[in-house]
């Protein structure tokens, strides 16, 4: 399952390092979908081609903060506390999709579960675990 098409997609403004990697927001049918579309510059491994792993690592890390600032509704922006990366398979040239879950939120720290694919959902390139200061 991919996303939508681009014009229902909203490019994320507010943090520098997602504004420089293209990264935007779509609604889809099961919540809200992260999208890293393809470009150039993401390339880590050119005789693949592959997004390098900063990249899709990066990715993962706002897919998190994405899903806990939507549901938060918070003032502040969460803060890293950890955050685990599986570099399951490479991420070819292709849009990367992301989507997050909330495992545990407490009053001071969340715990966030991430995964993120290109063609198929349930094909993941890369899946992350973290914690967050509120």
């Amino acid at each position: 399952m991919s996303g939508g098409s681009r014009k229902n997609r909203t490019p994320i403004t507010g943090v520098p390092y997602a504004r420089m990697l293209g990264v935007e927001v779509e609604r889809s049918e099961n919540g809200w979908l992260v999208v890293l579309p393809f470009r150039e510059a993401n390339v880590g491994n050119a005789r693949l081609p592959a997004l390098h792993g900063g990249v899709v690592g990066a990715f993962l890390e706002l897919t998190a903060l994405v899903e806990l600032t939507r549901q938060l509704h918070s003032a502040g922006t969460p803060k890293p506390i950890n955050f685990s990366i599986d570099y399951l398979r490479s991420a070819g040239a292709d849009d990367t999709f992301g989507r997050a879950e909330i495992i545990k939120h407490g009053r001071r720290i969340a715990n966030v579960r991430v995964s993120a694919w290109q063609s198929d959902e349930t094909k993941p390139v890369a899946a992350g675990i973290g914690n967050f200061l509120l």
